[in-house]
This record gives C-alpha cells, structure tokens and sequence, in this order.
C-alpha cells in the first residue's frame, strides 16, 4: 500500500513539473491554447443543445402548417453554423499551438538534460551505459513530444466536455442524470483497474526500452570482437532475453492499455440504450416534462459524454509512458552533480623585476595559482610549475574494495614518471585521481604545495594534459578536432602542435589537409592517425603537466619511433605522468613506479631497478610478463 502511494506521488510530482515547463516558457501560449479547447468545447456542446431548441422551437411547430415560415429557422441554423464555425476555428489554433509548445517543451527538457549531463562527475557515466543515456534523448523525450501535442490537448478537450454536458444534461432532465452518475461511477472504477496495470507495464517497457538499446549500442562498438571471438550466438542469445523482457512488458502494457478503450465503448453503448429505453417510458408516462427535443438532445448527450472517456483510454497509454519516460528524465536532472569545492584558481602571470608574480589578463606564459586566505582576506599567487605528490593516498571507487593503499609519490617540475604493473594494480587509478575524476577517502596530493581539493576542478584540469589509450575524435574537420586542447589556438598553434606530433605529414597527404571532415570518431583514419592527432590535441594545449595513458600502444612499432621523437618535445620542461605496457618507452624516466595490488614494490629510474633484479628486471628481460 505504501509502495503504490509512493508511485502516486511521484506521477503526481513528475505530471507537475511537466506542467511547469509547459507554463514556464509558453505561459501566454498555454492560456490560448485553454481557451481555444473551452470554445471548441463549448461549440460542440452547443451543438448537440440545439437539438432541443431546433426540435421543440422551430421544426415541430411547423408541421402541418399550410404556409410555414422558415425565416426563424435559417436565422437559428446561421446562427448554430457560427458557432460550429467558431469551433472549428479555435480546433485549428490550438492543435497548432500544441505542435510549437510541445517542441519548445521538448527544446528545453533537452537542453536541461544536457547542461546538467556537463555537471555529473565520471562516476555516472561509468555506472549507466550510454545506450541507456542516449534512450533518454530518443525514446524518453518522444514520449514526451506525443503527450504533449496529443494526449494532453485531449484530456483537456474531455475534461471540458466532460464538465459541461453533465450540466447540460442535468439541466435537460434531472431524473435521467442520476443513470449517468451511476454509468459515470462504473467507468471510473474499471478506468482506475485497467489503468493501474497498464501503468505498471508501461513503466517497465521505457525501463527494458533503455537495457535493449544501450546492449544494441555496445554491441555495435564491440561489433569486431564479437566477430573474432565468434560470440555471435551468445550475444543473441543475451539480446533475446532482453528483448522477451521487452516484448512481455509492452505486450501486457498494450493489453491493459488497448483493453480500456473497448471496455468504456461497451458501457457506454450501454448507458444509450438504458437511456433511450428510460427516457421512452417517462416521456410515454408524461414524468419529468421529457419531449422529443429533451430525448434527442439527451441521446446526443449522452453519446457526448461517453466520447471524452473514450479519448482519455485512447490516450491513456500515452500518457502513462510520457510520464514514465519523463521520470526517468528528471532522475537525470535531479542526479547529484560533481562537487567542487575549490576556491583557488588558475590565472595567467608574470613576474617584476624584483620575481613577485603579479596576475595578468594578457597570456605570458606563464600561470599562477591565485590563493585567496579567508582568515586575512589576503591573497598570495604560487608559480605553476608541475610538483605533483601524493601522501599517504588511500583511494577505493568503492568503500569496501581499496584500490590504492598508503600510496606515496612525488614527482618534482620537469621530471618524467611512468608506472609499471600488471592490469588492475591501479595505474590509471592515479591519473584519474590526480584529475579528480574520483576524490580520496585518506591522504592528501598536493599541487605546487597546493593541495588539489582547494583547487577548482575546470582550473585544475585546464593545466593537466592527458593523452589515452582510447581516442576520442568529434565530428569537424582535423583542425577543429586539434583545436578542440585550446579553443581559441590560432591556426599556426594547431600547425605547430601538429608538427609536433609528426600528424602534419600525413595530414597535408589528404585531399582536403587540415580542412578534411572527420565522422564517426574518425574511421576515416588508421588507429595510430587517430593517436597522432590526440597527441597533437594535448600539444596545443600546452599543459606544464601531462600525462600520457598508453598513449603509443596502438601505434605500430615504426610509427612509434617517430612519435615517440615528438613526444620527447612536448615533454620537455613538463611533469610527465606515463602508463606503458612496452618497456622500451620509458627507459629515459626519471623514476618508474611498479605497482602491484595498489601497492609500490619498487621505485628508481630504469638503471637502478635493473640492478634490483625484481619485479621490474624480470618484467624488462622477459622472464615476467605484464597480465
């Protein structure tokens, strides 16, 4: 009983903040769009009431008559065609404007979802898949759209008649009202039954919805390894599954849903025979003052009344997924987004003769951290200069499983770190940190003496350049895909930084160079194309610290010689974070780190742990290998 109240309440919150954007930005619209379904509304009731009149004032009354005059008659009927003319006028307006408020409605959920999507930390992203994230933007929102420019106009619509014909009919003849309440009251009952299973269904069809497309999604990313690892049968076999999920869902939500409208036609075909025989007998027996003109209108009213039942089932089913759709939506909007709670920022510098630094509009090249002390409301600038370390870090992306333990490290401005150690000992784990995709449960790092939660995360990252394994190319041209480390590069920095990748070699051999359209993340290039210019994007950046995930691992061994020469030149003068399966890479380290178990065994640059004969030794000469 609880869970069910629970479940209304929520509808009734998620159907109010729909409302809110309906009235928010198209308020003036929202209100014409009423008024226009009052008038449509009311210009079909006033139709089906002049039954009454036309019967009993002007059509009766001339039976019979020698010379009848019909002056009254065309008079009533110009005046009826009016109205049916004002009807169908103010159908057209607002059906129209439903058209333009459910696009803009749907123009701002979206644009809402993706400004707050920008805020979410990694943590969402890594624990919903993008299928299920894209249903969002698609299936979710088209509910959304269908409601709103159809269900919602209609359910209006029938409440307004609704309203009233019951008083119009209660006005015709009391006596035959009180049969309506009954009927009135049976439909709601089987309404509120049908409905409350058809609801339930709906909700888990957007939910199996969103586990079918984002498992299509991720099988269409990992189409080749499917592929080689012939795991075609398996993966239709774990598809069938989610989609018999989908199919039992959607089919019982269709069987309620489509169940509701046959249903209510049926009472309501009942309602006009029980009505006609009713109404016969009283009018026979002269109770009630029930004339030919009451009994038609009546009839027609009843017809009337059943109809808005009839189109709120029809769209019942609409309704109930919009609402589904849109309460996964604002689970999205209402998603806790990352924290910061920085307060020291990244600002550009220089220094006087005397070496104070003082802040700057102007780009010097150089960058400060701006470090303001709320105890003195001083402010004190610390030179950018890569000294990155860690004390005591302690870190798990769950509470229960640790992933790094005790863990301390430093690397001073300039110097080169790479990290050693089989899959899962947690090197990635310390660039995401050093991020601060992901915040430590102990310990503390420390930037340039700083220690990074006093940081803003966007200025903190601003100055760190990160090259991965995985690259990630957008929709432009090569230039734009560059530019994309620094927006406002000027196109001689996206040349420079593209010479220093050695990606401007191949590049100028394409038909369009610098200018050649990129689709699709690229599949226009070989894998270590698409490399070259995710190195090129951190080149243009020119970070004081980078770091640098495998960034060469899918680089064959010739096109690795050379871009490991432009790697040389861009790490010079820069902290450097590395992660390498080969070796060879990181022979010229300052220090290499081998972890194990989000541990470090082993710390010196690669002459010193030779001499070690360990893990590294035995890693470097082949008798270990990386797992």
């Amino acid at each position: 009983m609880n869970k069910k109240k629970k479940l209304d309440q929520n509808t009734i919150q998620t159907a109010k903040r729909l409302l809110k954007y309906m009235t928010g930005t198209h308020k003036i619209q929202f209100i014409i769009v009423f008024i226009c379904i009052f008038i449509s509304s009311a210009a079909s009731i006033a139709v089906s009431l002049s039954l009454k009149f036309l019967l009993d004032d002007f059509i009766i009354p001339l039976i019979g008559q020698t010379d009848p005059n019909f002056a009254e008659l065309y008079k009533a009927l110009a005046v009826l065609g009016c109205i049916f003319a004002l009807g169908v006028i103010a159908t057209f307006i607002y059906t129209r404007m439903m058209v333009y408020i459910g696009q803009g409605v749907l123009k701002s959920v979206r644009d809402d979802m993706f400004e707050h999507m920008q805020t979410l930390p990694i943590r969402y992203f890594d624990q919903n898949t993008n299928g299920s994230v894209m249903s969002l933007y698609t299936n979710d929102t088209d509910t959304l759209r269908q409601m709103i420019s159809q269900a919602i106009p209609q359910a209006l619509m029938a409440l307004f008649t609704i309203v009233v014909t019951f008083i119009s009919m209660l006005l015709l003849s009391p006596m035959l009202t009180i049969l309506a309440v009954v009927i009135i009251f049976i439909m709601l009952k089987v309404t509120n039954k049908i409905g409350s299973n058809s609801g339930k269904y709906f909700i888990r069809q957007q939910v199996s919805l969103a586990d079918v497309t984002g498992f299509v999604e991720e099988r269409m990313n990992g189409q080749r390894v499917v592929k080689v690892f012939n795991h075609e049968d398996k993966s239709k076999e774990e598809f069938d599954k989610l989609n018999e999920a989908l199919f039992e869902s959607s089919a019982n939500a269709n069987k309620y849903g489509n169940m509701m409208g046959p249903v209510i036609g049926n009472i309501g075909n009942l309602q006009f025979v029980l009505t006609a025989v009713l109404g016969g007998l009283l009018s026979v027996t002269g109770v009630g003052g029930i004339t030919l003109g009451v009994m038609a209108s009546y009839l027609q009213f009843t017809k009337s009344f059943t109809q808005p039942f009839m189109q709120v089932a029809q769209q019942f089913n609409a309704i109930v997924m919009a609402l589904a759709g849109a309460e996964r939506i604002f689970r999205l909007i209402d998603e806790k987004p990352e924290e910061d709670e920085g307060y020291v920022e990244l600002v550009n510098a220089r220094k006087d003769a005397n070496g104070n630094i003082t802040e700057c509009k102007e780009r010097t090249g150089m960058w400060a951290w701006k470090h303001p002390h709320s105890a003195d409301g001083s402010v004190t600038y610390t030179e950018l200069t890569g000294d990155v370390r860690f004390e005591d870090v302690t870190f798990g992306y769950n509470p229960d499983k640790v992933i790094l333990k005790d863990i301390s490290l430093f690397a001073k401005p300039g110097q080169k770190l790479a990290f050693v150690g089989s899959t899962g000992a947690g090197k990635t784990t310390i660039t995401n940190l050093i991020n601060r995709f992901y915040d430590i449960q102990e310990g503390k790092i420390r930037y340039d003496g700083i220690n990074i939660t006093k940081i803003k995360k966007d200025d903190l990252r601003r100055s760190l350049g990160i090259v991965l394994q995985d690259t990630h190319l957008f929709t432009g041209t090569i230039k734009e895909n560059i530019r994309y480390g620094k927006l406002d590069a000027t196109d001689e920095e996206v040349y420079e930084a593209a010479r220093l990748a050695h990606a401007d070699q191949f590049i100028k051999m394409l038909p369009k160079g610098y200018d050649t359209m990129l689709s699709g993340d690229g599949e226009e290039l070989s894998q270590g194309q698409r490399q070259l210019l995710s190195i090129a994007r951190a080149a243009v950046a020119n970070p004081p610290v980078l770091i640098l995930d495998e960034a060469t691992s899918s680089i064959d061994t010739r096109t690795e010689s050379i871009v490991q020469k432009g790697m040389d030149n861009l790490m010079k003068g820069r902290t450097v974070f590395v992660i390498a399966h080969r070796l060879s890479t990181i022979r010229n380290s300052d220090a290499i780190i081998v972890l194990d178990h989000g541990k470090i065994i082993e710390r010196g640059d690669h002459e010193d742990l030779i001499k070690l004969k360990g893990t590294y030794y035995q890693l470097y000469t082949g008798k270990l290998e990386l797992s």
